[in-house]
């Protein structure tokens, strides 16, 4: 059977589970660790694939659901896939839906995200509604069943229905080089009782998701990437990683990678990541899924991640946040009016060695575009170069030298 992905460890932290690699994709080589570029509906808002380029992104990822509903995982396929039809020819990837079941289901019409913030009570009784996923939302649009899971679109509210074999299908058809097993993420609200529920179910949809990657891809051209789940519950993400570890077809076909996935509590990632790559596999390249705070990346490359995707650092530039050494800034305030230095010398950016403070500020104040984007192409940048410095540390044998004089500064306020 032709090898169409590969992973490989170049460096192995001492002392830590951080490694630097490379994987091969059908469409180039990723140098590990990465972050990967949210392209959402196959274009990154407001951003060229010349501009992409630029700045040295190495991988994009978009999103099954999204691209289900416009314009049709069929038509993408008629165009080569969403890489070749937005113009983008490295490595791809696509999420599996699973994320925005959630957004649809428990966390529909709430404040609930995927990262819990201050104390939440982790009861292991049922005090959260094992029904609703523990968010006591009664509008949710989504609800899941053994054999997955139905809602509405967000679109017209016309009823539609996932499996992971649809997921398997869709992603097929979208044609990424890294694609994810169909999974239930958590609300970090759920009770214990839910969060092992929905484990199980989600190995048993990791499996069924497994076979049929097999019978559409026998070549193995797209890399199946297994989710781990389980919540804040170090007994659970152990259980998690461990089951899909060793899981197999029947024909012994196993996962390229694992995904984690979930829920989480803020302070205490880093350790809930270390439990699951402890017991994930060495030599397969693990992705924490829509992680991308510069904390949250130090810790989960020190604790064994290879890949990172987020939309934050384009979602907060289109709101006139931007990133710096000393912490991001808020370029539209009025005291950035007449400031004429650049965003951050010490950032080579195409906007921070092109335009001043100043002139992102009128941009943003005025209303115009030009300043998402131009918002959007630095904060890319910054995190692409921070990821790729981190790379070099552990070549360099400097990781945790770099790292502390980063957070003292970078979160000094």
């Amino acid at each position: 059977m032709k090898n169409n992905f590969n992973f490989t460890i170049e460096k192995k932290m001492a002392g830590a589970l951080g490694r630097a690699g490379q994987i091969s994709t059908p469409h180039g080589e990723v140098q590990t660790p990465s972050f990967v570029v949210v392209g959402t509906k196959a274009n990154v808002k407001g951003v060229t694939p010349e501009m992409l380029r630029d700045i040295e992104t190495q991988v994009v990822l978009a999103n099954t659901y999204h691209l289900y509903f416009e314009p049709g995982d069929k038509i993408v396929k008629k165009a080569g896939g969403f890489g070749p039809m937005m113009d983008w020819h490295g490595p791809t990837m696509t999420d599996s839906g699973g994320f925005q079941v959630f957004s649809l289901g428990a966390a529909f019409g709430s404040n609930v995200s995927k990262v819990a913030k201050g104390d939440i009570e982790l009861s292991k009784t049922k005090k959260n509604s094992v029904k609703d996923g523990g968010t006591g939302n009664k509008k949710k649009l989504a609800t899941i069943d053994e054999e997955g899971v139905t809602f509405k679109s967000h679109r017209d509210g016309s009823m539609h229905r996932f499996t992971p074999e649809i997921s398997m299908e869709i992603q097929w058809n979208l044609g990424a080089d890294m694609i994810f097993a169909f999974d239930e993420c958590t609300s970090p609200q759920a009770s214990y009782d839910y969060q092992k529920e929905a484990m199980d179910r989600t190995h048993r949809w990791a499996l069924r998701s497994l076979e049929k990657h097999w019978e559409l891809d026998p070549e193995n051209v797209q890399a199946l990437f297994g989710v781990v789940q389980g919540g804040r519950h170090e007994d659970l993400r152990k259980e998690s990683a461990k089951i899909l570890a060793e899981m197999k077809t029947k024909d012994g076909h196993e996962f390229d990678g694992f995904g984690i996935g979930g829920s989480f509590d803020k302070d205490d990632m880093a350790t809930a990541v270390k439990w699951v790559n402890e017991n994930l596999p060495e030599g397969k390249p693990r992705h924490l899924l829509g992680i991308g705070e510069p904390m949250d990346l130090f810790n989960g490359v020190e604790n064994g991640c290879d890949l990172f995707d987020c939309v934050s650092p384009t979602r907060v530039a289109r709101h006139g946040i931007v990133y710096t050494m000393d912490g991001p800034v808020h370029i539209s305030n009025a005291k950035y009016k007449e400031d004429f230095s650049p965003i951050d010398p010490e950032i080579p950016s195409y906007t921070s060695q092109r335009f001043t403070k100043s002139y992102l500020c009128h941009l943003f104040r005025a209303g115009e575009s030009l300043g998402g984007t131009l918002a959007s192409v630095h904060n890319l940048y910054f995190i692409i170069s921070l990821v790729k410095k981190i790379r070099e540390s552990i070549l360099n044998d400097t990781f945790h030298e770099f790292k502390d004089e980063f957070m003292k500064r970078y979160y000094k306020k």
